[in-house]
């Protein structure tokens, strides 16, 4: 498919927003695709699956989706929409129906970025401000990490309960990047996901669970290969 037959929507995990997507953003723009990046409530599944089908249908012709980290339960649920032609998983979730990504993570040993997620009043979940750069991108410049501490969005508790539906990833293309060095979601998780979605593509990455900031060139030539095959 060429460049311009398709529209690439950039979709965001928890604890981040869409500007954790501004370096591939950059990338993929200037070498002329179409690219969006949702900002998602992170107020529960239900809705950040509806925010992002919202995207799609403002879009004209093929959408390739691509989520990171929660970001992949997502697209999972979106990308039934008519217009998704693939799927791109960075170090994300790519549940089952009926599974939750707390019960993914009851699998096996709790990863040590985890110890750092605490609960407010509300019931959101924070990662600790001064915890954020050795949990979720000890790859990237430390003032880079506190950025996007200082800024991270608070991501509701339930959405770690809610049970998956149907995904589309058993009826789209897909492919999947694994973050070797992932302190969030392990990865030998991300394995077994990986190879359940049957990914057409596999590549690993010796990358912190951020990896589209500090890997944004192998990320972003990894959605070209992606909307290269559909």
């Amino acid at each position: 498919m060429e460049k311009n037959d398709i529209t690439i929507v950039l979709v965001h995990g928890a604890w981040g927003d869409g500007s954790h997507w501004s370096k591939v953003t950059k990338i993929l723009y200037e070498a002329g695709y179409k690219v969006r990046s949702v900002q998602n409530p992170l107020t529960s599944m239900a809705a950040d699956i509806e925010r992002t089908i919202d995207l799609i249908d403002k879009e004209e012709g093929k959408v390739l989706l691509v989520g990171h980290s929660y970001g992949g339960a997502v697209i999972s649920g979106a990308g039934h929409h008519e217009n998704v032609a693939g799927l791109v998983y960075v170090a994300a979730f790519a549940p089952d129906k009926g599974e939750s990504l707390g019960g993914i993570f009851s699998r096996r040993e709790q990863p040590s970025g985890a110890a750092n997620i605490v609960p407010d009043a509300k019931g959101f979940l924070w990662i600790k401000y001064d915890k954020y750069h050795e949990s979720f991108s000890q790859d990237l410049d430390p003032i880079e990490s506190m950025v996007m501490a200082l800024s991270q969005k608070p991501t509701h508790g339930s959405i770690f309960g809610a049970e998956a539906d149907e995904p589309a990833w058993k009826v789209k293309p897909s492919w999947y990047q694994i973050s070797n060095n992932d302190h969030m979601i392990p990865p030998e998780t991300q394995k077994e996901m990986a190879e359940r979605i049957k990914a057409k593509e596999v590549i690993g990455l010796d990358a912190s669970h951020a990896s589209m900031a500090s890997h944004p060139k192998e990320i972003t030539d990894f959605i070209i290969k992606a909307v290269q095959a559909l």
